[in-house]
């Protein structure tokens, strides 16, 4: 059940809750959605201050020590898969990833978890195709189901108290497994992280720090705005613009330097240290012509960004069997291909921002997945395809060379 807290570190409502907003569920008129934003916005934070200020501090030596950061985690989270059980052992893969590129690179390696509120999905159609029928696209369990059906596709504002309580139990979770890692030095992680989409539910849970009476994002740790969502003059932008967590912004293929730019300036304005990572997913081919003129403006604008690599989302295709899939030869060049242009530019590669699964699934081509027909055998993904943990593995082996 939804945890409460007092009013006392409650924020009043944003000005960006009156800005324009891409990729929002349809539900503005349902019955239920004010009495769900007014439980969000009296809930318990899911993360603390204190934390935010921890993963800050952390993330600001990266650029200054060397020190690497590894972001992986499910495509969309599952409410089902929320359990101490499942979470446990998503984070086994976590520590798992991060310990071997530590090995391989001699560095400290902070760890971030797609966990605790990775329950929404933009999408570039509004509708799917099956059978004869065309049915809302599924956009993450924070707004409605899998289930392929008219009714389960309906947007749901409920599901956003599901979401906070499942968010909350892995977040539980997360919090013993950093006290309890005392082998992994303090600050490494693992943090949480997830697209800060449904304005929705991430406006109520903006709290306001006691201790400095500055305003933070208390769903995750760091929260990151997507490439559909990344307008520096839209509502997305703007939360993020007010709040101290550190924070990402996905670059697609298409970005222009000078727009790139205006997000820098957006949420970076102070150009902290810490403060903003930027995370390219432009395919192995994209990434050539398209990153090296942004990371020059940047770096000569003087931000101090993190730059993750996202060698995923770029390089999907569809099998002959319709399923959606990526090659692991595709993945490991777009990241090779970007840590090669970071350097060529004298900026530092600081990691990788993968969608990886706990289980030995099949989603990608690749290691003992040999053939596209294979996929279908153990494919469990909500959304995008996953890469298995031992695919993973060959891809940090690939890029720390």
């Amino acid at each position: 059940m939804t945890r409460f807290s007092s009013t006392a570190d409650l924020a009043r409502p944003g000005p960006w809750e009156d800005l324009p907003a891409a990729q929002q569920p349809d539900w503005r008129d349902h019955a239920a959605r004010p009495a769900v934003c007014a439980r969000l916005a009296s809930a318990a934070p899911l993360v603390t201050a204190a934390e935010v200020r921890e993963l800050r501090r952390t993330l600001s030596g990266l650029t200054t020590t060397g020190g690497l950061l590894l972001q992986l985690g499910d495509c969309a989270e599952s409410f089902f898969e929320c359990t101490p059980r499942h979470v446990e052992r998503k984070l086994r893969v976590v520590d798992r990833l991060a310990d071997s590129l530590g090995e391989l690179t001699g560095r400290s390696v902070v760890r971030v978890g797609r966990m605790g509120g990775q329950f929404a999905k933009p999408r570039s159609r509004a509708t799917e195709s099956h059978g004869s029928i065309d049915i809302p696209s599924f956009r993450g369990h924070m707004i409605n189901s899998e289930i392929a059906t008219p009714l389960a596709r309906q947007p749901e504002p409920l599901r956003m108290a599901w979401a906070y309580d499942a968010g909350a139990e892995v977040q539980r979770v997360m919090q013993a497994h950093r006290e309890a890692c005392a082998r992994t030095p303090a600050g490494l992680g693992p943090w949480s992280s997830h697209e800060a989409l449904v304005i929705d539910y991430e406006s109520p849970l903006v709290r306001r720090d006691a201790g400095t009476d500055e305003l933070y994002l208390s769903s995750a740790h760091l929260p990151w705005v997507g490439e559909r969502t990344r307008e520096p003059g839209g509502a997305h932008v703007t939360l993020l613009s007010r709040v101290v967590n550190p924070v990402g912004c996905k670059i697609g293929p298409a970005a222009d330097p000078e727009e790139i730019l205006r997000v820098c300036e957006a949420l970076d304005p102070h150009r902290e240290p810490g403060r903003l990572v930027l995370i390219p997913r432009m395919g192995r081919d994209g990434i050539r012509e398209a990153l090296p003129p942004i990371v020059r403006r940047v770096a000569k604008a003087g931000h101090p960004v993190i730059w993750l690599c996202d060698p995923m989302h770029g390089n999907t295709v569809t099998s002959r069997a319709g399923l959606k899939t990526r090659h692991l030869t595709d993945v490991i060049t777009e990241a090779v291909r970007f840590r090669d242009i970071l350097r060529k530019c004298r900026q530092h590669a600081a990691g990788l921002h993968l969608e990886v699964a706990a289980d030995d699934v099949t989603e990608c081509v690749g290691g003992s997945v040999e053939r596209e027909e294979q996929i279908t055998g153990h494919y469990t993904s909500l959304c995008d395809p996953r890469l298995n943990p031992e695919q993973a593995l060959e891809l940090i082996e690939a890029w720390a060379k």
